[in-house]
Protein backbone atom coordinates (compact mmCIF):
# COMPACT_ATOMS: atom_id res chain seq x y z
CA UNK A 1 0.00 0.00 0.00
CA UNK A 2 1.41 3.38 -1.16
CA UNK A 3 1.85 6.18 1.88
CA UNK A 4 0.42 9.44 0.91
CA UNK A 5 3.25 11.12 -0.31
CA UNK A 6 3.64 8.67 -2.64
CA UNK A 7 -0.21 8.06 -3.39
CA UNK A 8 -0.05 12.35 -3.93
CA UNK A 9 2.60 12.20 -6.52
CA UNK A 10 0.52 9.05 -8.83
CA UNK A 11 -2.54 10.96 -8.70
CA UNK A 12 -0.87 14.61 -9.22
CA UNK A 13 0.92 16.10 -12.70
CA UNK A 14 3.28 18.30 -11.78
CA UNK A 15 2.49 20.67 -14.95
CA UNK A 16 -1.21 20.55 -14.09
CA UNK A 17 -0.23 21.71 -10.34
CA UNK A 18 2.27 24.21 -11.29
CA UNK A 19 0.25 25.26 -14.17
CA UNK A 20 -2.12 26.20 -11.50
CA UNK A 21 -0.16 29.03 -10.12
CA UNK A 22 2.10 30.26 -13.20
CA UNK A 23 1.73 30.05 -16.25
CA UNK A 24 3.62 27.67 -18.45
CA UNK A 25 4.69 27.57 -22.30
CA UNK A 26 5.88 23.72 -23.82
CA UNK A 27 9.41 23.92 -24.56
CA UNK A 28 10.45 20.62 -25.95
CA UNK A 29 9.86 17.59 -23.94
CA UNK A 30 9.49 19.86 -20.72
CA UNK A 31 7.65 22.84 -19.99
CA UNK A 32 9.40 26.53 -19.14
CA UNK A 33 8.06 29.93 -18.07
CA UNK A 34 9.44 33.18 -15.56
CA UNK A 35 10.08 32.14 -12.30
CA UNK A 36 8.14 33.45 -9.76
CA UNK A 37 10.38 33.10 -7.16
CA UNK A 38 12.79 35.83 -8.65
CA UNK A 39 12.84 38.55 -11.14
CA UNK A 40 13.61 37.75 -14.41
CA UNK A 41 13.19 38.73 -17.94
CA UNK A 42 13.90 35.75 -19.80
CA UNK A 43 12.19 32.34 -18.48
CA UNK A 44 14.82 30.22 -16.48
CA UNK A 45 12.17 28.36 -14.48
CA UNK A 46 11.96 24.14 -16.24
CA UNK A 47 9.44 21.47 -15.07
CA UNK A 48 10.11 18.56 -16.51
CA UNK A 49 6.87 15.98 -17.08
CA UNK A 50 8.89 12.83 -16.99
CA UNK A 51 10.93 13.62 -14.29
CA UNK A 52 7.80 15.47 -12.13
CA UNK A 53 10.67 17.74 -11.11
CA UNK A 54 11.26 21.58 -11.41
CA UNK A 55 13.96 23.98 -11.43
CA UNK A 56 15.48 27.39 -11.65
CA UNK A 57 18.36 27.84 -13.49
CA UNK A 58 18.19 31.18 -12.47
CA UNK A 59 17.97 31.42 -9.13
CA UNK A 60 18.85 27.63 -8.57
CA UNK A 61 15.50 26.72 -6.52
CA UNK A 62 13.66 23.41 -7.70
CA UNK A 63 12.44 20.26 -6.72
CA UNK A 64 9.07 17.98 -6.23
CA UNK A 65 5.69 19.44 -6.28
CA UNK A 66 5.37 19.19 -2.37
CA UNK A 67 8.69 21.36 -2.75
CA UNK A 68 6.87 24.18 -5.07
CA UNK A 69 4.07 24.45 -3.20
CA UNK A 70 6.41 25.20 -0.09
CA UNK A 71 8.03 27.43 -1.51
CA UNK A 72 4.97 29.43 -3.39
CA UNK A 73 2.40 29.08 -0.57
CA UNK A 74 5.29 30.07 2.19
CA UNK A 75 4.22 27.56 4.09
CA UNK A 76 5.74 24.03 5.82
CA UNK A 77 5.71 20.41 4.26
CA UNK A 78 2.70 19.29 6.64
CA UNK A 79 0.86 22.33 4.77
CA UNK A 80 2.19 21.52 1.75
CA UNK A 81 0.85 17.68 2.19
CA UNK A 82 -2.82 19.19 3.44
CA UNK A 83 -3.00 21.31 -0.05
CA UNK A 84 -2.10 18.87 -2.32
CA UNK A 85 -3.63 16.07 -0.69
CA UNK A 86 -7.37 18.00 -1.55
CA UNK A 87 -5.98 18.47 -4.97
CA UNK A 88 -5.49 14.67 -5.27
CA UNK A 89 -8.50 13.68 -3.61
CA UNK A 90 -6.29 11.50 -0.84
CA UNK A 91 -7.52 11.20 2.53
CA UNK A 92 -5.47 11.95 5.15
CA UNK A 93 -5.26 10.14 7.99
CA UNK A 94 -6.84 12.78 11.09
CA UNK A 95 -4.00 13.78 12.87
CA UNK A 96 -4.31 14.23 17.13
CA UNK A 97 -5.11 18.07 17.61
CA UNK A 98 -1.61 18.18 19.49
CA UNK A 99 0.19 17.03 16.07
CA UNK A 100 -1.92 19.61 13.89
CA UNK A 101 0.04 22.57 12.88
CA UNK A 102 -0.70 26.29 14.18
CA UNK A 103 -1.77 27.27 10.37
CA UNK A 104 -3.80 24.20 10.64
CA UNK A 105 -5.90 24.73 13.31
CA UNK A 106 -6.28 28.23 12.46
CA UNK A 107 -7.41 27.13 8.80
CA UNK A 108 -9.85 24.76 10.64
CA UNK A 109 -11.22 27.26 12.43
CA UNK A 110 -11.37 29.89 9.14
CA UNK A 111 -13.55 26.69 7.65
CA UNK A 112 -15.80 26.50 10.73
CA UNK A 113 -16.74 30.11 11.00
CA UNK A 114 -17.30 29.57 7.30
CA UNK A 115 -20.27 27.35 7.26
CA UNK A 116 -21.49 28.79 10.98
CA UNK A 117 -22.11 32.29 8.78
CA UNK A 118 -23.21 30.18 5.99
CA UNK A 119 -26.01 28.55 8.07
CA UNK A 120 -26.69 31.88 10.58
CA UNK A 121 -27.88 33.35 6.76
CA UNK A 122 -30.16 30.48 5.69
CA UNK A 123 -31.79 30.15 9.24
CA UNK A 124 -31.76 32.57 11.75
CA UNK A 125 -34.39 35.44 11.21
CA UNK A 126 -31.43 38.49 10.83
CA UNK A 127 -29.95 36.44 8.17
CA UNK A 128 -32.89 35.59 6.12
CA UNK A 129 -33.36 38.93 6.11
CA UNK A 130 -29.96 39.71 4.71
CA UNK A 131 -30.25 37.21 2.35
CA UNK A 132 -33.53 39.10 0.52
CA UNK A 133 -31.34 41.88 0.40
CA UNK A 134 -28.82 40.23 -1.36
CA UNK A 135 -31.01 38.62 -3.39
CA UNK A 136 -32.69 41.71 -4.21
CA UNK A 137 -29.36 43.47 -5.12
CA UNK A 138 -28.71 40.65 -7.85
CA UNK A 139 -26.68 37.90 -5.91
CA UNK A 140 -28.65 34.63 -7.01
CA UNK A 141 -28.95 31.70 -4.92
CA UNK A 142 -26.39 29.89 -7.18
CA UNK A 143 -23.92 33.31 -6.21
CA UNK A 144 -24.49 33.08 -2.83
CA UNK A 145 -23.37 29.41 -2.66
CA UNK A 146 -20.27 29.86 -4.99
CA UNK A 147 -18.80 32.72 -2.98
CA UNK A 148 -19.99 30.98 0.62
CA UNK A 149 -21.88 34.15 1.64
CA UNK A 150 -22.94 34.29 5.45
CA UNK A 151 -24.56 35.88 8.11
CA UNK A 152 -22.74 37.06 11.41
CA UNK A 153 -25.56 36.95 14.09
CA UNK A 154 -25.67 41.10 16.12
CA UNK A 155 -24.63 39.05 19.48
CA UNK A 156 -21.38 39.47 21.30
CA UNK A 157 -20.14 35.57 21.72
CA UNK A 158 -22.05 33.69 19.15
CA UNK A 159 -19.22 32.86 17.15
CA UNK A 160 -16.62 32.51 19.95
CA UNK A 161 -19.10 29.95 21.76
CA UNK A 162 -19.87 28.15 18.61
CA UNK A 163 -16.06 27.70 18.41
CA UNK A 164 -15.42 26.89 21.96
CA UNK A 165 -17.96 24.46 21.51
CA UNK A 166 -15.48 22.90 18.63
CA UNK A 167 -12.54 22.39 20.88
CA UNK A 168 -10.81 25.46 19.97
CA UNK A 169 -9.68 27.88 22.39
CA UNK A 170 -10.07 31.88 22.86
CA UNK A 171 -6.01 32.49 21.75
CA UNK A 172 -6.78 30.48 18.99
CA UNK A 173 -9.87 32.60 17.76
CA UNK A 174 -8.30 35.81 18.33
CA UNK A 175 -4.96 34.11 16.29
CA UNK A 176 -7.87 33.49 13.36
CA UNK A 177 -8.67 37.48 13.39
CA UNK A 178 -12.36 36.74 14.86
CA UNK A 179 -12.17 37.37 18.45
CA UNK A 180 -10.98 40.44 20.27
CA UNK A 181 -10.54 40.96 24.32
CA UNK A 182 -11.46 43.99 25.73
CA UNK A 183 -9.60 46.30 28.28
CA UNK A 184 -11.42 44.83 31.12
CA UNK A 185 -10.49 41.34 30.15
CA UNK A 186 -14.02 40.16 28.27
CA UNK A 187 -14.07 38.39 25.02
CA UNK A 188 -16.37 38.82 22.21
CA UNK A 189 -16.64 38.81 18.16
CA UNK A 190 -14.79 40.78 15.54
CA UNK A 191 -17.97 40.74 13.05
CA UNK A 192 -21.75 40.93 14.19
CA UNK A 193 -24.87 42.07 12.56
CA UNK A 194 -23.13 41.50 9.14
CA UNK A 195 -23.29 40.03 6.03
CA UNK A 196 -20.06 38.18 5.59
CA UNK A 197 -17.91 37.62 2.35
CA UNK A 198 -15.08 34.94 3.13
CA UNK A 199 -11.82 35.34 1.51
CA UNK A 200 -9.72 32.67 0.15
CA UNK A 201 -6.32 31.74 -0.76
CA UNK A 202 -5.13 30.27 -4.34
CA UNK A 203 -6.41 26.75 -3.46
CA UNK A 204 -9.71 27.89 -2.34
CA UNK A 205 -9.15 27.70 1.68
CA UNK A 206 -10.74 30.32 3.27
CA UNK A 207 -7.79 32.48 5.24
CA UNK A 208 -10.10 35.43 6.43
CA UNK A 209 -13.22 37.55 5.97
CA UNK A 210 -14.97 41.04 5.53
CA UNK A 211 -17.95 41.86 6.74
CA UNK A 212 -20.87 44.63 5.33
CA UNK A 213 -22.65 46.25 8.21
CA UNK A 214 -26.76 45.52 7.75
CA UNK A 215 -29.86 46.51 9.01
CA UNK A 216 -29.74 46.25 12.91
CA UNK A 217 -26.69 48.24 12.99
CA UNK A 218 -26.70 52.42 13.41
CA UNK A 219 -24.20 52.68 9.73
CA UNK A 220 -23.25 56.05 10.91
CA UNK A 221 -21.64 54.54 14.47
CA UNK A 222 -19.80 51.93 12.71
CA UNK A 223 -17.10 51.28 9.76
CA UNK A 224 -19.37 50.04 6.63
CA UNK A 225 -17.19 47.21 6.12
CA UNK A 226 -14.91 45.30 8.75
CA UNK A 227 -12.02 43.02 7.81
CA UNK A 228 -10.01 40.46 8.81
CA UNK A 229 -6.71 41.84 10.68
CA UNK A 230 -3.05 40.46 9.59
CA UNK A 231 -3.06 36.71 10.82
CA UNK A 232 -0.89 33.92 10.17
CA UNK A 233 -3.12 32.77 7.33
CA UNK A 234 -4.39 36.33 5.78
CA UNK A 235 -1.96 39.11 4.56
CA UNK A 236 -4.31 41.61 2.41
CA UNK A 237 -1.41 42.78 0.88
CA UNK A 238 -1.07 39.41 -0.88
CA UNK A 239 -4.47 38.07 -1.64
CA UNK A 240 -7.36 38.92 -4.29
CA UNK A 241 -10.34 38.46 -3.53
CA UNK A 242 -11.75 36.20 -6.00
CA UNK A 243 -8.62 35.20 -7.63
CA UNK A 244 -9.00 31.12 -6.79
CA UNK A 245 -12.03 31.41 -8.70
CA UNK A 246 -10.85 33.37 -11.37
CA UNK A 247 -7.28 32.17 -12.41
CA UNK A 248 -8.04 29.60 -14.75
CA UNK A 249 -10.41 32.00 -16.67
CA UNK A 250 -7.70 34.52 -16.38
CA UNK A 251 -5.22 32.87 -17.97
CA UNK A 252 -7.84 31.38 -21.05
CA UNK A 253 -8.83 34.93 -21.65
CA UNK A 254 -5.12 36.29 -21.42
CA UNK A 255 -6.86 39.55 -18.75
CA UNK A 256 -7.84 39.86 -15.57
CA UNK A 257 -11.01 42.62 -15.00
CA UNK A 258 -9.96 44.72 -11.85
CA UNK A 259 -12.66 45.68 -9.76
CA UNK A 260 -12.76 47.62 -5.66
CA UNK A 261 -15.22 45.38 -3.93
CA UNK A 262 -16.55 41.90 -3.06
CA UNK A 263 -20.46 42.38 -4.43
CA UNK A 264 -18.75 43.93 -7.73
CA UNK A 265 -16.31 40.60 -8.19
CA UNK A 266 -19.38 38.30 -7.63
CA UNK A 267 -22.07 40.56 -10.00
CA UNK A 268 -19.05 41.15 -12.66
CA UNK A 269 -18.69 37.16 -12.72
CA UNK A 270 -22.78 36.39 -13.06
CA UNK A 271 -22.71 38.40 -15.93
CA UNK A 272 -20.18 35.99 -17.33
CA UNK A 273 -16.95 37.51 -16.97
CA UNK A 274 -15.43 35.06 -14.55
CA UNK A 275 -11.82 36.23 -14.81
CA UNK A 276 -12.51 39.51 -12.31
CA UNK A 277 -10.70 39.68 -9.07
CA UNK A 278 -11.54 42.29 -6.17
CA UNK A 279 -8.46 44.31 -4.30
CA UNK A 280 -11.48 44.90 -1.55
CA UNK A 281 -10.74 48.84 -1.60
CA UNK A 282 -7.10 48.59 -1.01
CA UNK A 283 -4.24 49.75 -3.33
CA UNK A 284 -2.67 47.00 -6.20
CA UNK A 285 0.29 46.35 -4.04
CA UNK A 286 3.74 44.94 -5.77
CA UNK A 287 2.83 40.92 -4.30
CA UNK A 288 -0.46 41.27 -5.53
CA UNK A 289 0.55 41.98 -9.11
CA UNK A 290 3.60 39.65 -9.13
CA UNK A 291 0.55 37.03 -8.79
CA UNK A 292 -1.18 38.82 -11.28
CA UNK A 293 1.55 38.46 -13.41
CA UNK A 294 1.70 34.66 -13.36
CA UNK A 295 -1.48 34.49 -15.33
CA UNK A 296 -1.63 37.45 -17.33
CA UNK A 297 0.01 40.78 -18.49
CA UNK A 298 -3.12 42.37 -19.14
CA UNK A 299 -5.53 44.17 -16.71
CA UNK A 300 -8.92 46.05 -17.09
CA UNK A 301 -9.23 48.23 -14.22
CA UNK A 302 -13.17 49.20 -13.24
CA UNK A 303 -11.49 51.85 -10.52
CA UNK A 304 -12.97 55.30 -9.99
CA UNK A 305 -10.17 56.97 -10.89
CA UNK A 306 -9.11 60.44 -10.61
CA UNK A 307 -5.97 61.38 -13.28
CA UNK A 308 -5.34 64.60 -11.54
CA UNK A 309 -5.85 63.15 -7.69
CA UNK A 310 -3.65 61.29 -5.86
CA UNK A 311 -5.93 58.24 -5.50
CA UNK A 312 -4.82 54.80 -3.52
CA UNK A 313 -6.44 53.06 -7.21
CA UNK A 314 -4.05 55.27 -9.35
CA UNK A 315 -1.13 54.61 -7.39
CA UNK A 316 -1.66 51.14 -8.04
CA UNK A 317 -2.33 51.35 -11.41
CA UNK A 318 0.93 53.40 -11.88
CA UNK A 319 2.75 50.14 -10.13
CA UNK A 320 0.98 47.59 -12.31
CA UNK A 321 2.16 50.07 -15.39
CA UNK A 322 5.96 50.14 -13.95
CA UNK A 323 5.91 46.42 -13.99
CA UNK A 324 5.44 45.72 -17.73
CA UNK A 325 1.17 44.93 -17.41
CA UNK A 326 -0.68 46.49 -20.61
CA UNK A 327 -3.17 48.31 -18.77
CA UNK A 328 -6.83 49.36 -19.94
CA UNK A 329 -9.52 50.99 -18.29
CA UNK A 330 -13.24 50.52 -18.63
CA UNK A 331 -14.99 53.48 -18.52
CA UNK A 332 -18.42 53.51 -16.73
CA UNK A 333 -21.39 55.82 -16.61
CA UNK A 334 -20.87 58.74 -13.99
CA UNK A 335 -22.22 57.27 -9.85
CA UNK A 336 -22.03 53.55 -11.22
CA UNK A 337 -20.33 50.91 -10.14
CA UNK A 338 -19.65 47.88 -12.04
CA UNK A 339 -22.44 45.54 -9.39
CA UNK A 340 -24.77 48.96 -10.61
CA UNK A 341 -24.29 48.63 -14.34
CA UNK A 342 -24.51 44.48 -14.29
CA UNK A 343 -27.98 44.61 -12.20
CA UNK A 344 -29.00 47.00 -14.46
CA UNK A 345 -28.51 44.80 -17.88
CA UNK A 346 -25.94 42.41 -17.44
CA UNK A 347 -24.95 43.19 -20.99
CA UNK A 348 -24.24 46.62 -20.82
CA UNK A 349 -21.20 45.59 -18.96
CA UNK A 350 -19.81 43.53 -21.89
CA UNK A 351 -19.90 46.62 -23.79
CA UNK A 352 -17.94 48.48 -21.38
CA UNK A 353 -15.50 45.66 -21.28
CA UNK A 354 -15.36 45.96 -25.01
CA UNK A 355 -14.94 49.55 -24.81
CA UNK A 356 -12.14 49.70 -22.41
CA UNK A 357 -9.18 52.61 -23.19
CA UNK A 358 -5.66 52.11 -22.89
CA UNK A 359 -4.24 53.77 -19.71
CA UNK A 360 -2.12 56.25 -21.71
CA UNK A 361 -5.33 56.98 -24.04
CA UNK A 362 -7.51 57.55 -20.62
CA UNK A 363 -5.00 59.75 -19.00
CA UNK A 364 -4.42 62.02 -22.27
CA UNK A 365 -8.37 62.26 -22.19
CA UNK A 366 -8.50 63.42 -18.85
CA UNK A 367 -5.69 65.28 -18.19
CA UNK A 368 -6.80 67.29 -21.88
CA UNK A 369 -9.97 67.62 -20.85
CA UNK A 370 -9.43 69.03 -17.42
CA UNK A 371 -6.75 72.16 -18.82
CA UNK A 372 -6.71 74.19 -21.54
CA UNK A 373 -4.09 73.23 -24.13
CA UNK A 374 -3.46 76.36 -25.60
CA UNK A 375 -2.48 78.58 -23.08
CA UNK A 376 1.27 78.55 -20.81
CA UNK A 377 -0.48 77.23 -17.81
CA UNK A 378 -2.61 74.65 -19.13
CA UNK A 379 0.21 73.39 -21.10
CA UNK A 380 2.41 72.98 -17.95
CA UNK A 381 -0.42 71.40 -16.18
CA UNK A 382 -0.87 68.46 -18.44
CA UNK A 383 2.65 68.15 -19.09
CA UNK A 384 2.98 67.84 -14.95
CA UNK A 385 0.35 64.54 -15.86
CA UNK A 386 1.21 63.19 -18.48
CA UNK A 387 5.19 63.31 -18.24
CA UNK A 388 5.29 61.06 -15.27
CA UNK A 389 2.86 58.61 -17.08
CA UNK A 390 5.02 58.41 -20.13
CA UNK A 391 8.56 58.19 -17.68
CA UNK A 392 6.98 54.84 -16.23
CA UNK A 393 6.18 53.02 -19.63
CA UNK A 394 9.27 50.66 -19.34
CA UNK A 395 9.61 50.08 -23.35
CA UNK A 396 11.28 52.56 -25.29
CA UNK A 397 9.80 52.67 -28.56
CA UNK A 398 5.85 52.91 -26.94
CA UNK A 399 7.38 55.92 -24.73
CA UNK A 400 8.96 57.55 -27.80
CA UNK A 401 5.42 57.36 -29.38
CA UNK A 402 3.54 58.76 -26.57
CA UNK A 403 6.48 61.50 -26.76
CA UNK A 404 5.63 62.63 -29.97
CA UNK A 405 1.44 62.37 -29.54
CA UNK A 406 2.00 64.76 -26.33
CA UNK A 407 4.25 67.14 -28.23
CA UNK A 408 1.71 66.63 -31.37
CA UNK A 409 -1.26 67.69 -29.21
CA UNK A 410 0.45 70.35 -27.26
CA UNK A 411 2.03 71.85 -30.62
CA UNK A 412 5.27 71.86 -28.88
CA UNK A 413 8.95 70.21 -30.34
CA UNK A 414 9.30 66.37 -29.43
CA UNK A 415 13.20 67.71 -28.34
CA UNK A 416 11.54 69.76 -25.37
CA UNK A 417 9.00 67.32 -24.18
CA UNK A 418 12.34 64.81 -24.16
CA UNK A 419 14.25 67.21 -22.05
CA UNK A 420 11.39 67.68 -19.87
CA UNK A 421 10.80 64.05 -19.59
CA UNK A 422 14.48 63.72 -18.04
CA UNK A 423 13.90 66.20 -15.50
CA UNK A 424 10.96 63.65 -13.92
CA UNK A 425 11.93 61.88 -10.88
CA UNK A 426 10.87 58.34 -10.31
CA UNK A 427 12.99 57.55 -7.74
CA UNK A 428 10.70 58.04 -4.64
CA UNK A 429 7.89 55.29 -5.85
CA UNK A 430 10.04 52.46 -4.10
CA UNK A 431 8.99 54.31 -0.93
CA UNK A 432 5.19 55.25 -2.57
CA UNK A 433 4.41 52.25 -4.21
CA UNK A 434 6.86 49.60 -1.97
CA UNK A 435 8.83 48.73 -5.23
CA UNK A 436 10.98 45.58 -4.68
CA UNK A 437 14.44 45.98 -6.14
CA UNK A 438 15.54 44.31 -9.14
CA UNK A 439 16.56 41.04 -7.54
CA UNK A 440 19.83 39.71 -8.02
CA UNK A 441 20.38 35.74 -7.49
CA UNK A 442 23.36 34.75 -6.31
CA UNK A 443 23.90 31.09 -6.02
CA UNK A 444 26.68 29.40 -4.48
CA UNK A 445 30.11 29.62 -6.40
CA UNK A 446 31.09 26.78 -7.65
CA UNK A 447 34.82 25.68 -8.51
CA UNK A 448 35.59 24.84 -11.87
CA UNK A 449 36.44 21.21 -11.02
CA UNK A 450 33.08 21.55 -10.06
CA UNK A 451 31.09 23.12 -13.04
CA UNK A 452 33.22 20.41 -15.29
CA UNK A 453 31.87 17.88 -13.92
CA UNK A 454 28.70 18.91 -14.12
CA UNK A 455 29.23 20.08 -17.57
CA UNK A 456 30.55 16.00 -18.43
CA UNK A 457 27.48 13.85 -16.99
CA UNK A 458 25.10 16.72 -18.58
CA UNK A 459 26.90 15.73 -22.45
CA UNK A 460 26.60 11.87 -21.39
CA UNK A 461 22.76 12.24 -20.57
CA UNK A 462 22.51 13.66 -23.90
CA UNK A 463 23.79 10.17 -25.22
CA UNK A 464 24.15 7.62 -23.03
CA UNK A 465 26.64 5.40 -24.67
CA UNK A 466 29.29 7.60 -24.18
CA UNK A 467 29.85 7.31 -20.55
CA UNK A 468 32.33 4.24 -21.84
CA UNK A 469 34.72 6.93 -23.00
CA UNK A 470 35.15 7.06 -19.01
CA UNK A 471 37.83 4.88 -18.13
CA UNK A 472 37.50 2.70 -14.52
CA UNK A 473 40.87 4.41 -13.48
CA UNK A 474 39.67 8.10 -14.30
CA UNK A 475 36.81 7.35 -11.59
CA UNK A 476 39.24 8.57 -8.54
CA UNK A 477 39.07 12.38 -10.63
CA UNK A 478 35.74 12.81 -9.69
CA UNK A 479 33.96 13.80 -6.54
CA UNK A 480 32.18 11.24 -4.75
CA UNK A 481 28.54 12.36 -5.81
CA UNK A 482 29.31 12.36 -9.29
CA UNK A 483 31.81 9.38 -9.24
CA UNK A 484 28.44 7.62 -7.93
CA UNK A 485 26.56 8.91 -10.64
CA UNK A 486 29.14 7.60 -13.13
CA UNK A 487 29.07 4.50 -11.46
CA UNK A 488 25.30 3.93 -11.86
CA UNK A 489 25.53 4.71 -15.75
CA UNK A 490 27.95 2.51 -16.43
CA UNK A 491 26.00 -0.22 -15.07
CA UNK A 492 22.91 0.76 -16.23
CA UNK A 493 22.64 3.95 -18.53
CA UNK A 494 18.57 3.99 -17.54
CA UNK A 495 19.01 3.39 -13.49
CA UNK A 496 16.61 4.83 -11.95
CA UNK A 497 17.53 8.07 -9.75
CA UNK A 498 15.07 6.89 -6.80
CA UNK A 499 17.11 4.38 -5.72
CA UNK A 500 19.74 6.89 -4.59
CA UNK A 501 20.01 8.89 -1.47
CA UNK A 502 17.52 12.06 -2.23
CA UNK A 503 20.74 14.24 -2.24
CA UNK A 504 21.85 12.74 -5.22
CA UNK A 505 18.77 11.98 -6.95
CA UNK A 506 18.06 15.73 -6.82
CA UNK A 507 21.49 16.35 -8.12
CA UNK A 508 21.19 13.92 -10.88
CA UNK A 509 17.61 15.31 -11.59
CA UNK A 510 18.88 18.63 -12.01
CA UNK A 511 21.29 17.54 -14.37
CA UNK A 512 18.98 15.06 -16.27
CA UNK A 513 16.68 18.41 -16.73
CA UNK A 514 19.54 20.64 -17.94
CA UNK A 515 20.45 17.96 -20.37
CA UNK A 516 17.57 18.13 -21.84
CA UNK A 517 16.87 21.60 -22.33
CA UNK A 518 20.01 21.99 -24.01
CA UNK A 519 20.40 22.13 -27.57
CA UNK A 520 23.65 20.78 -29.47
CA UNK A 521 24.73 19.33 -32.24
CA UNK A 522 25.68 15.06 -31.72
CA UNK A 523 28.55 15.71 -33.50
CA UNK A 524 29.62 18.12 -31.13
CA UNK A 525 29.09 15.92 -27.84
CA UNK A 526 32.12 13.67 -28.20
CA UNK A 527 35.03 15.89 -28.58
CA UNK A 528 33.39 18.03 -25.61
CA UNK A 529 33.36 15.37 -23.47
CA UNK A 530 36.79 14.20 -24.60
CA UNK A 531 37.98 17.98 -23.67
CA UNK A 532 36.34 17.56 -20.05
CA UNK A 533 37.80 14.72 -19.55
CA UNK A 534 41.28 15.95 -20.09
CA UNK A 535 40.69 18.98 -17.85
CA UNK A 536 39.43 16.58 -14.82
CA UNK A 537 42.50 15.06 -15.00
CA UNK A 538 44.72 18.31 -15.80
CA UNK A 539 43.37 19.84 -12.48
CA UNK A 540 43.61 16.13 -10.64
CA UNK A 541 47.73 16.92 -11.65
CA UNK A 542 47.62 20.66 -10.27
CA UNK A 543 46.08 19.93 -7.40
CA UNK A 544 48.71 17.14 -6.58
CA UNK A 545 51.24 19.82 -7.82
CA UNK A 546 50.32 21.84 -4.58
CA UNK A 547 50.40 19.37 -2.47
CA UNK A 548 53.93 18.56 -3.38
CA UNK A 549 54.64 21.76 -3.58
CA UNK A 550 54.05 22.34 0.29
CA UNK A 551 55.58 19.43 1.05
CA UNK A 552 58.65 20.67 -0.78
CA UNK A 553 58.48 23.92 1.50
CA UNK A 554 58.00 21.82 4.89
CA UNK A 555 61.06 19.93 4.29
CA UNK A 556 62.78 22.96 3.42
CA UNK A 557 61.86 24.26 6.87
CA UNK A 558 62.65 20.72 8.30
CA UNK A 559 65.94 21.00 6.17
CA UNK A 560 64.85 16.92 5.23
CA UNK A 561 67.44 16.50 2.02
CA UNK A 562 65.94 12.93 0.97
CA UNK A 563 62.64 14.43 1.24
CA UNK A 564 62.94 17.29 -0.79
CA UNK A 565 64.74 15.37 -3.45
CA UNK A 566 61.91 12.73 -3.10
CA UNK A 567 59.50 14.87 -4.00
CA UNK A 568 61.28 17.07 -6.45
CA UNK A 569 61.79 14.03 -8.57
CA UNK A 570 57.58 13.74 -8.19
CA UNK A 571 56.65 16.98 -8.60
CA UNK A 572 58.90 17.23 -12.24
CA UNK A 573 57.22 13.92 -13.47
CA UNK A 574 54.19 15.37 -12.82
CA UNK A 575 54.61 17.99 -14.54
CA UNK A 576 55.53 16.77 -17.72
CA UNK A 577 52.55 14.81 -17.28
CA UNK A 578 50.73 18.33 -17.47
CA UNK A 579 52.66 19.56 -20.21
CA UNK A 580 52.17 16.48 -22.81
Amino acid sequence: MLNPIDEIKNRLDIIEVIGSYIKLKKAGANWRALCPFHSEKKPSFFVSPARQIWHCFGCGKGGDVFGFVKEIEGVEFGDALRILAQKAGVELKRQPPELRTERQRLSEICELTTKFFEKQLEESKAGKEAKKYLLERGINEEGLMKWRIGYAPDVWQGLSDFLSSRGYQKGEIEKAGLGLSSERGSFYDRFRGRIIFPISDLNSQVVGFTGRVFKGRDKTEVAKYVNTPQTLLYDKSRILYGLDKAKVEIRKKDFCILVEGNTDAIMVSRAGFENVVATSGTALTPFQLKILKRYSDNLLTAFDMDVAGDAATKRGTDLAQLQGFNVKVIILPKDLDPADVVFKNPKDWGKYVKEAKSILDYYFESAFSKFDKDSPEGKREISKILLPVIKRIPNKIVQSHWVGELAKRLRVKEEDIGEELKKVKLEGYSEIYGLEPEEIETLPPKSRKELIEERLIILILKASENVEMVQKNQLTCFSPQIREILINLKANPNFDPKKLNPELANLFNYLALKSEIEEMEEKEIEPEIQYCLKELSSLEIKNKLDQISKGIKKAEEEKDLKKIEKLTQEFNQLAKEISR
